[in-house]
C-alpha cells in the first residue's frame, strides 16, 4: 500500500504516460472471505466504470472530449487503484491520435495489461449519454424503515436472516445508505445498493443493520461489494443472488460492481442522480 499513488500528492502528467496505472491483486480481499486463489469464484461480475473527464487531441492538435465507460471482468487477476487511472487518463490530455478508434484500441490494451484480462471499453459523445437520462434502482426501498441503530457499529453479518415461516421468493431490496471510507486516504465514498435474491425473505431490517455497519469500514469498492455477496450467501443461503452497487464519482469517475451467482443481466449502466 505504500506505494499507491491515492493519498499521495501528485504532479499531473503532461505526456501519455501507461506507467502510470496501478494494479491491486484481487487475491488478499478474496482470502479473507475464504475464497482461494487456486478455487473457482462463488460469482461471476464486472466492476464498471463511468469516466466524465477524457480527454485527447486529433491530428491537428484540436481537443476531443467524450465519456467513457469501461469494464473489467471480475475475474481479473487485478483491479485498477482509482487515482491512478485518474493520472493515466489525464495523460491522454496532450496525446494526438490519428481517430477515436486508435484512442480505443490503446485505452483497451493498457487497461487489459494491467488488470490481467480483456477490459471492454465505449467512448460516448455527452450527447448521446445525455439522452439516456437518468434512473434510481428498482426494487423495495429498506431505507423507509424507522429503526434506531448505533451508525458506529461495524458490519456484523449475524444480522443476516431470514424468515422461516415462508418459501422461497423472488425479491429485490435496495438501500442509498451504503458508505465505506477509502483505505489509503480515509475519504468517504457514497453508493447505493440493490441486491436481487430467490430464497426464503431477508429481514429487511436486518439488513438494513447490516449495510449501515459498513460506515467505519475503510475497503475498496469492489471489496465492500463482494463482502456484502459473501455474507448474504452464507447467512441467509439464498437460491440465486445478485449485488449491484453504484458509488458517486470521485476524480471523474464512479465505479459500479456487480456480482451474480447465475445467469442473471448485466446492468445496464444508467446513472443515478447523486451520480
Amino acid at each position: 500500500m505504500a506505494t499507491l499513488p491515492l493519498g499521495q500528492q501528485s504532479q499531473y502528467p503532461d505526456r501519455y504516460d501507461p506507467s502510470l496505472l496501478f494494479p491491486i491483486p484481487r487475491s488478499e480481499n478474496r482470502l479473507k472471505l475464504g475464497i482461494k486463489a487456486d478455487q473457482a469464484l462463488p460469482f461471476v461480475g464486472v466492476d464498471i466504470w463511468n469516466a466524465y473527464e477524457l480527454s485527447w487531441l486529433n491530428p491537428k492538435g484540436k481537443p476531443q472530449i467524450a465519456l467513457a465507460e469501461f469494464q473489467i471482468p471480475a475475474d481479473s487477476p487485478n483491479m485498477i487503484e482509482s487515482k491512478s487511472f485518474k493520472l493515466y487518463l489525464n495523460s491522454l490530455n496532450s496525446a494526438r491520435f490519428e481517430n477515436e478508434t486508435d484512442l480505443h484500441e490503446r485505452l483497451v490494451a493498457d487497461l487489459s495489461a494491467v488488470a490481467g484480462r480483456k477490459v471492454s471499453a465505449c467512448l460516448n459523445p455527452p450527447e448521446l449519454i445525455s439522452k439516456k437520462g437518468m434512473q434510481e434502482m428498482s426494487g423495495v426501498l429498506i431505507d423507509r424503515l424507522d429503526i434506531e441503530i448505533n451508525p458506529n457499529l461495524p458490519a456484523d453479518p449475524s444480522l443476516l436472516n431470514v424468515n422461516e415461516s415462508f418459501g422461497p421468493i423472488e425479491q429485490c431490496l435496495v438501500s442509498h445508505l451504503l458508505k465505506s471510507n477509502c483505505p489509503v486516504t480515509g475519504q468517504p465514498d457514497w453508493a447505493s445498493i440493490q441486491i436481487r435474491y430467490q430464497g426464503r425473505p431477508i429481514i429487511e431490517e436486518g439488513l438494513l443493520r447490516y449495510l449501515i455497519g459498513f460506515r467505519q469500514l475503510g475497503e475498496f469498492h469492489e471489496h465492500c461489494v463482494e463482502t456484502i455477496f459473501m455474507d448474504i450467501k452464507r447467512h441467509c443461503k439464498p437460491e440465486k443472488l445478485s449485488v449491484y452497487a453504484r458509488y458517486t464519482r470521485r476524480g471523474g469517475l464512479d465505479i459500479n460492481p456487480f456480482r451474480t451467482d447465475h445467469n442473471a443481466p448485466w446492468p445496464d449502466n444508467t446513472r443515478h442522480a447523486r451520480q
